[in-house]
């Protein structure tokens, strides 16, 4: 058996040969693993803190608003100006089934005269926006109390009201309920039927947004006079489909149902947050791929030095190996019992180092929140389970590769020409 006693006295021995050689040669195996494990945990920690950013928006969305015209067009000439309307909402939504939610929306921002919202004796100016319950499917905000917009609040045009975490105390004193509360926009009371939060607070528009009401937009257009118009489109696109590819569709139908030229591109103002995405999801592709180049080719630089010692140790076990095949030994048991030597030699240092890099980066995580240390780029340094298990299969293809030219050496010798070399 190669996992018996005399193995592991013989590998004890392979290092007790020559202790500072084997020492920094093991060493460089722990430093390979280690190195990848740190520097992917690091990599985790900067794609936490970027794709934090886009956690308050799908990521497969785009945003589209109206501009003054830049080309004349049937008759009109340039810089005019144009709103979408509820009927461009019900165009798209029955022309492009690749949308799979579209939300139009409506806002007044925070220093607009119409929307100081009042409760009793208290103000504050707060961002107005008119939402439909598809909104949610857009914008990812979470609900901590209540409920969110239904479809009835926007047919039967309700006075109700859904407000950010952050609005609460500033109108509502002493930690008071909010719920089922009247509040005043306009001089119209509005039922708070929900408190919502958003996901990011390192978001530069977190401020605003947790501060924010949410007004029915049937409500909103009654309200502040805004008939049909509305004020941009957001739309998620379904799996499969490519946003920036129906953000181009939705652009032509706009255009042709207000009478703009399809060549006109800079009427219309857009976002794209699925191409955003992919660039930041790309870039750590890259990364990714340099944090394993690295770490792998600093690991091979220490399997190569464990296979230079064993073609030492099979050297200096000359006379050994050719008594084990004088007496039967078969070149599979020699072969086993080399690459055992070196699995177990890169496999130790291996396994330490792995788990000496997973509590490097659980402290750093820990002492990150102990000491409130908030970098907004460097999120939750930590390696994932298929990472890890990743590591382990490099490590171990790495110990047998290590161990096949020193066993197949010793395979090679004739156990005559072995037994008369000197120990």
């Amino acid at each position: 058996m190669i996992w018996n006693k005399d193995t592991w006295q013989e590998i004890l021995y392979t290092i007790d040969q020559n202790r500072i050689r084997s020492l920094l040669t093991v060493f460089g195996v722990f430093w390979g693993i280690f190195m990848l494990v740190i520097l992917t945990g690091a990599g985790n920690a900067l794609k936490n803190g970027a794709y934090s950013a886009y956690s308050t928006y799908a990521t497969n969305s785009f945003f589209i608003w109206s501009r003054t015209t830049t080309k004349p067009y049937q008759g009109f000439g340039i810089g005019r100006r144009f709103n979408f309307t509820n009927q461009d909402t019900l165009a798209l939504r029955q022309t492009l089934p690749e949308i799979e939610a579209l939300a139009p929306r409506a806002r007044l921002r925070g220093q607009d005269d119409l929307n100081n919202v009042v409760y009793r004796d208290r103000t504050a100016t707060l961002t107005i926006y008119g939402d439909e319950p598809q909104i949610r499917f857009i914008n990812l905000l979470k609900i901590v109390d209540g409920r969110f917009l239904n479809r009835i609040d926007l047919e039967q045009k309700r006075k109700v009201a859904v407000i950010g975490s952050e609005s609460v105390p500033l109108l509502f004193p002493d930690n008071e309920n909010p719920i089922n509360k009247y509040i005043t926009i306009n001089h119209i009371n509005f039922q708070v039927v929900g408190v919502f939060s958003l996901p990011n607070k390192n978001d530069d528009r977190y401020e605003e947004d947790a501060k924010a009401v949410f007004l029915p937009l049937s409500t909103f257009q009654q309200t502040f006079r805004w008939g049909e118009t509305v004020g941009w489109f957001s739309a998620n696109v379904k799996p499969g489909f490519h946003a920036e590819t129906v953000k181009e569709k939705v652009r032509q139908i706009l255009a042709r149902r207000h009478t703009v030229s399809p060549d006109d591109k800079r009427a219309f103002g857009s976002w794209n947050m699925a191409a955003e995405f992919k660039k930041i999801a790309d870039l750590f592709i890259g990364i990714r791929f340099i944090i394993w180049f690295v770490g792998i080719f600093t690991l091979l630089a220490g399997i190569i030095g464990i296979s230079n010692i064993m073609l030492i140790v099979v050297k200096e076990r000359t006379s050994e190996i050719g008594i084990k095949r004088a007496i039967g030994a078969t070149p599979a048991s020699i072969i086993s019992q080399l690459i055992a030597e070196t699995v177990i030699l890169t496999s130790l240092p291996g396994y330490a180092a792995l788990v000496m890099g997973v509590g490097v980066l659980e402290a750093i995580d820990r002492l990150m929140v102990l000491l409130k240390i908030d970098i907004e780029m460097f999120i939750h340094p930590q390696i994932d389970f298929y990472t890890a298990l990743a590591a382990l299969g490099v490590l171990s293809l790495g110990g047998v590769l290590a161990g096949i030219m020193p066993a197949f050496r010793a395979i090679r010798m004739k156990p005559v020409e072995a037994l008369r070399q000197d120990v």
